[in-house]
């Protein structure tokens, strides 16, 4: 696989980095002392040029108490996701590494000399778009590999981006309500991108406690996101697409009474900057190690659908009133999909715009506190539910003008 490996140190500026606020320095309080810093670690980000993974750099960036290097580990980067790193100047240095995850050798020399790995990197599938080995050679296989490179490289903290579809909706779309990492609940999930997620989380935390090459020892955990949104995110320009092709009305693919929580971006950024702290903590990391959270925040709780439309309610645009059938037939329509794709498979590649899986996900009432994470390691959201929703609607608001322009360009 082809790898770049860039080396490029921000001097440091006397202006604050965009985006910090007075806000900001609450967290060195008596809840977050002042020993809950990453001075001086030095820190692999895998898909860094990614939706969250760019954030979480971000914030890495913006820390007052510098890290001694940050690596960015992803297949490619974005011109603008590298004029964004180079934003951020400080007295960190950073080093961009382009390649796959998949290749042993290429994470051998990416973790070698770091002490702390946060794990972003993953394919998002729920449609089936991508074919099912290549899911898990990247999500499960290379999850394992990167783990297996920790323990030769002597890494001692890993944490990885999990997955509320780890935990459901269940096929019969049980609910969860405020439900918290000690909520029993039966699922077996058949999509394989929930399927790919809860096998590389089981590796993580059952590579907890493994012996370094040194001596030392692995510690990990794993943070289960609700649904992600915010500037940048692709499901959004997805929805936003359809949105105008149906005279500025956005479609109704959830019911509203199926609430869930979605956690704007920069708040799950912050969480893993929070685990990543108190790891450095020996008597913090001993709670966590070994543990999943669910990382949420205070959206407040409603539907996808209804989420969509009010990100962007003040530009105007409606949301139907109701599902396009009644949620039964939905299923069943799906299934129809379903088969018609399967039976097509030997001739041609039909992917179907939905399937039984996703109807279930995306009208099931689903929320989850963060309460545990709270407690074992501080986690406070950093964004409230304004300043997420004006970001993101500022956001989508300019996209706008260019999103109308492309899809005109495409139905010429």
């Amino acid at each position: 696989t082809p790898e770049v490996d860039v080396v490029c140190s921000f001097p440091q500026a006397g202006s604050e980095p965009a985006g910090l606020s007075a806000r900001d320095s609450q967290f060195t309080t008596e809840e977050q002392p002042r020993a809950m810093s990453l001075a001086g670690v030095s820190c692999l980000v895998t898909g860094a040029g990614g939706f969250l993974g760019q954030r979480i750099v971000h914030l890495l960036l913006e820390e007052e108490e510098a890290l001694a290097e940050i690596r960015l580990l992803d297949k490619a980067f974005s011109n603008e996701a590298l004029r964004r790193f180079g934003k951020f100047q400080g007295k960190t240095e950073v080093k961009i590494l382009e390649g796959d995850i998949r290749d042993v050798t290429f994470l051998h020399r990416a973790c070698q000399g770091v002490s702390l790995v946060i794990h972003t990197a993953s394919i998002i599938d729920t449609l089936g778009l991508i074919e099912k080995q290549l899911l898990w050679e990247v999500n499960v296989t290379g999850t394992q590999l990167l783990l297996e490179a920790c323990v030769r490289c002597n890494v001692q903290h890993f944490i990885y981006t999990s997955s509320i579809e780890v935990t459901g909706p269940n096929c019969k779309g049980d609910p969860i309500f405020n439900g918290d990492e000690d909520t029993a609940y039966k699922s077996v999930s058949k999509s394989p991108y929930a399927q790919s997620k809860r096998l590389a989380e089981d590796s993580v935390l059952k590579a907890d406690g493994q012996v370094l090459k040194d001596g030392g020892m692995l510690m990990t955990c794993a943070l289960r996101s609700m649904y992600i949104f915010g500037e940048g995110c692709p499901f959004l320009q997805g929805h936003l697409d359809k949105c105008l092709l149906n005279k500025n009305v956005y479609l109704r693919f959830s019911r509203k009474e199926a609430l869930v929580n979605p956690v704007y971006v920069g708040n799950i950024a912050w969480a893993h900057v929070q685990a990543a702290k108190a790891l450095q903590v020996p008597q913090k990391a001993e709670h966590i190690r070994g543990q999943f959270y669910y990382i949420s925040d205070d959206t407040p709780h409603m539907s996808y659908a209804d989420l969509n439309y009010e990100l962007t309610r003040d530009l105007g645009f409606g949301i139907e009133p109701r599902l396009p059938m009644p949620l039964k037939m939905l299923y069943y329509f799906s299934l129809l999909l379903e088969i018609v794709s399967f039976l097509l498979r030997p001739f041609v590649r039909y992917i179907p715009s939905t399937n039984r899986h996703l109807v279930t996900l995306l009208n099931t009432p689903f929320t989850f506190s963060y309460r545990k994470a709270q407690k074992d390691f501080g986690y406070m959201p950093r964004y409230t539910w304004e300043e997420a929703k004006q970001c993101t609607g500022q956001w989508m608001a300019s996209m706008v003008p260019q999103r109308r322009e492309y899809l005109k360009s495409k139905a010429a």
